[in-house]
């Protein structure tokens, strides 16, 4: 008897309609709650699953056949005395211990490059657009990698172009500000550093960009250390003018700093260059270079014209998109010339629908320089610049 109650009102129940609409959508609910639940939970350890898989793989097999044949070669190179080197010109001295004065403006330049790295990295802030839902998923996909290609220099050389430029490409990710990981903040670790790179799908590129890696005497034993097969890319500028836009960003930050004519020289009567002078030394790209060819073979080493970055924009990321093995995506319609800059920018930048120029912080007016200081800084330069040129076996039309 109660079976039979039962029964026939589970059958009034499912004749009604509008019940028989409600039992389902409340049975399609639930299913799509377990779904949801489901796909929320296999998500979230898919990241953590994919790093320690990669770490796996890197610090199993990756390091374990390298570090047998490796081991004895790379501490003999870091260990190796540099290469003697004869210096081209007579009134070229080696910096020696840093006068006071001096220690003060190196202080200075290097709280104004920090300064400058703060800026840019707010700049990215403030443009980066809101993230949709599906850019959330693929940045939530992925793993962090240790960098495959770094641009190491040189300072004013163009860098922050460069990478801004290279961003907009889809197989290149890159860290916004400057890790500064291979002068300043290699007690850190490669763990450390890794955990500053963008996550990377199969096939991608990881980058970032230090301009004082070139002048860094350590730098490149260290990139070697952490991967032989690292590409490098140098952004190289005519040496006076970029010494006197160095000096240009320092001055923006320490009015009071001493003229551009001071800090050049040793002794004004005699016209010997101050080589201790960090604005000076950076644009001695020969020497620096010889340190680099101690740890890479020339064929990892990519050097971009600071000047056709500008005048040709398109050509010389074609040469860059080469160098790193991608498909050559970006072209002359990613630009525009800005003619109140001076300079290119890009009609859409990484992220964003809007057309993008470099912050305020490029392209800064210079001072007036004496033609005359600007003249004994280009015969200083002309023997390094042939040099560099012998080098390369490529003539950057400085002289």
């Amino acid at each position: 008897m109660e079976y039979s109650l039962v029964c026939h009102s589970l059958y009034a129940l499912w004749s009604s309609p509008v019940k028989k609409k409600l039992i389902l959508l409340g049975i399609m609910f639930l299913i799509w709650v377990y779904m949801l639940y489901s796909c929320v939970g296999y998500c979230s350890t898919m990241p953590s699953l994919v790093v320690d898989s990669y770490r796996g793989k890197e610090t199993g097999s990756a390091v374990g056949k390298r570090t047998e044949s490796s081991r004895a070669d790379l501490m003999s190179r870091l260990l190796a005395k540099p290469q003697i080197w004869v210096d081209i010109e007579a009134d070229y001295e080696e910096p020696s211990i840093r006068t006071a004065a001096s220690r003060d403006l190196l202080n200075n330049e290097m709280e104004t490059d920090r300064a400058e790295d703060w800026d840019e990295l707010r700049g990215e802030q403030q443009r980066a657009p809101e993230p949709s839902a599906m850019s959330s998923f693929s940045n939530g996909s992925g793993s962090k990698k240790l960098p495959q290609a770094i641009i190491i220099g040189v300072k004013k050389g163009g860098t922050r172009a460069l990478l801004e430029f290279l961003r907009v490409h889809p197989d290149i990710r890159a860290v916004g500000a400057e890790p500064h990981f291979f002068d300043r903040n290699y007690d850190n670790g490669l763990d450390w550093y890794r955990e500053l790179m963008p996550k990377t799908l199969e096939g991608q590129i990881t980058m970032e960009k230090t301009p004082s890696y070139f002048v860094t005497r350590e730098a490149p034993a260290r990139i070697s250390a952490m991967s032989r097969d690292t590409k490098l890319i140098v952004v190289v500028r005519d040496p006076v003018t970029r010494a006197i836009s160095d000096y240009t960003q320092t001055l923006s930050k320490k009015p009071d700093i001493p003229s551009f004519e001071s800090l050049t020289f040793k002794n004004r009567t005699t016209g010997l260059i101050d080589t201790s002078w960090s604005a000076i030394q950076i644009g001695i790209y020969a020497k620096h270079l010889d340190n680099w060819l101690q740890y890479f073979p020339m064929e990892q080493i990519l050097f971009v014209s600071g000047e056709r970055l500008i005048s040709d924009p398109a050509g010389e990321l074609g040469r860059v998109q080469d160098f790193l093995g991608l498909k050559r995506i970006i072209t002359d319609k990613h630009f525009y010339f800005n003619q109140t800059k001076g300079f290119p920018c890009l009609k859409k930048a990484e992220g964003s629908s809007k057309p993008h120029c470099l912050g305020k912080t490029k392209g800064r007016t210079h001072p007036n320089i004496n033609p005359e200081v600007v003249q004994r800084l280009r015969e200083f330069y002309r023997p390094f610049n042939m040099k560099f040129y012998q080098m390369t076996g490529h003539n950057f039309g400085w002289d």
